[in-house]
């Protein structure tokens, strides 16, 4: 015989909600441990299997969340998809992941997918500071929390990082270590990464007392190697030349380095160059990259933890903001100092 959730309560002495309850890892947190222990025994003992499907169907939930990406490819989001994947898969929801490519078009086509399939909420890594997609999704009350971008009018919750203490520590470092030219190499400003970083480090300039006039700030397109490489290349014909450059994010950092050798230039003998995020790998590279590392798993973590308290009736929005933390290596040296 199909052994049923009022079975496991008979057995365990417990109304049939308290054991939904206990046996669901959303909403155990409302039920006693020791109560939830006599109850799990009670299922395991009896060889319980929770039904899904039904409960699902009784709840009208489906227990999948969509997640929106950016750009698979980029190392910076791999670790963020595996904390979301960890804390959905603990309260047995499914992630649906999806790659939008930084297309608009195909995001617009892959929310329209999820919100077939009845996806709960949305995860979203992909806020232009301007997301018209994104305002018709909060003018209907979708549950949806955005992840490391945010947008200009907050409407949504959020989990980011404080990236200008990260540029402020990063700015700092290289005054420290004498350096005055600092160039600062910018990520897209449509995304709110992007411009919060250039403010940040106009900010930290005059904040450390430093001049506008020596410290520029070099746009780029794209977070790529690409958009580092051409923005490097016009930093390194400025005269006089910076001695150091923050870049917008890794890649970009990356796209430096290599600037540099098609220069017959040294890092960071001819130039210091700090990155952002901390993607997997860089600290075994030839030379290994000083960079700001914001805290990838735990952000992923704990956005799928504030959608699903949302789910559960939190009210919106709420903002969360983890610290970035500066990691230094041996892309950055004394000004005019060999290596």
């Amino acid at each position: 015989m199909t052994v049923t959730l009022a079975d496991v309560a008979r057995k365990a002495r417990v109304h049939p909600g308290t054991a939904s309850k206990a046996l669901n890892p959303a909403t155990r947190h409302r039920v006693a441990a020791d109560t939830v222990r006599r109850i799990v025994r009670a299922a395991e003992s009896l060889g319980y299997e929770p039904n899904s499907l039904a409960r699902g169907l009784r709840t009208q939930r489906s227990r999948t969340i969509g997640v929106l990406i950016p750009d698979l490819a980029n190392p910076l989001f791999p670790p963020i998809v595996r904390g979301i994947e960890q804390v959905l898969g603990a309260a047995d929801h499914l992630a649906l992941l999806t790659d939008t490519d930084n297309d608009p078009d195909r995001e617009e086509r892959l929310v329209a997918m999820l919100q077939g399939r009845r996806s709960d909420g949305f995860i979203v890594a992909t806020a232009r500071r301007e997301h018209p997609l994104l305002d018709r999704l909060a003018d209907v009350n979708t549950p949806l929390v955005l992840l490391n971008r945010i947008t200009d009018r907050p409407r949504h919750s959020s989990v980011t990082c404080d990236d200008a203490a990260g540029v402020l520590d990063a700015v700092r470092h290289l005054a420290e270590l004498g350096h005055r030219r600092i160039a600062h190499l910018a990520g897209p400003q449509e995304l709110s990464t992007g411009h919060l970083r250039h403010r940040a480090f106009l900010d930290a300039v005059d904040q450390l007392g430093l001049d506008r006039r020596d410290c520029p700030v070099l746009p780029g397109t794209t977070y790529s190697t690409g958009a580092g490489r051409s923005a490097a290349r016009a930093a390194l014909a400025l005269s006089p030349r910076p001695t150091a450059v923050l870049a917008g994010n890794d890649l970009m950092a990356l796209g430096v380095l290599d600037a540099l050798t098609e220069a017959g230039l040294h890092c960071p003998r001819d130039l210091s160059v700090i990155g952002f995020n901390d993607m997997p790998m860089l600290d075994r590279m030839a030379t290994p990259l000083t960079t700001i590392r914001t805290p990838q798993h735990e952000i992923g973590a704990e956005a799928a933890r504030l959608i699903l308290r949302i789910l559960d009736g939190l009210p919106e929005p709420l903002h969360i903001r983890l610290t970035c933390r500066l990691v230094v290596r041996a892309s950055t040296a004394a000004a005019g100092q060999p290596e």
